[in-house]
């Protein structure tokens, strides 16, 4: 046996424990831009496996999307688009981050829930329509949901 005495290893000095994260999460492939008043923001497809996707783009621009410039999101600014059309976009796997104030939005939803509730009636309409007095149809917007046996 060696005489040498050893001084106990101190596990509550370890500076690693300090920097490791609480709890992992896994990674986020698109993250989320910083909020900016009056905005909102989307991730818009510009191109799939490698190929452009010209039609996307230009629909989503006459819609009011508008690129976010990498200097406005500093997070983001290792993400900055190596693509000559939008050369200080945020890009990542042919999506473009994209801005549009809120309005537009709120206006888009709008639209397409009354296009969706006149979608509705018409096909109500042309359902009712081949109901006969003698065995009418119905049609029961409302539904049920059991668990189990009744």
């Amino acid at each position: 046996m060696d005489d040498q005495k050893r001084e106990k290893r101190n596990t509550d000095s370890r500076e690693e424990r300090d920097l490791r994260p609480k709890r992992w999460t896994p990674p986020q492939l698109l993250p989320e831009p910083d909020p900016e008043a009056g905005y909102a923001f989307r991730w818009i497809r510009i191109s799939t496996l490698n190929r452009d996707d010209p039609v996307n783009i230009s629909t989503k621009f006459r819609e009011g999307w508008e690129p976010v410039k990498a200097a406005s999101q500093p997070r983001m600014f290792h993400l900055k688009s190596t693509d000559n059309r939008f050369p200080d976009g945020i890009e990542i796997g042919g999506l473009l981050l994209c801005k549009t104030p809120v309005e537009f939005v709120e206006q888009r939803n709008e639209h397409f829930l009354v296009q969706g509730k006149q979608f509705m009636e018409s096909v109500d309409n042309n359902f009712m329509r081949e109901s006969h007095p003698s065995m009418p149809l119905f049609s029961e917007k409302r539904s049920k949901v059991t668990f189990g046996r009744s």
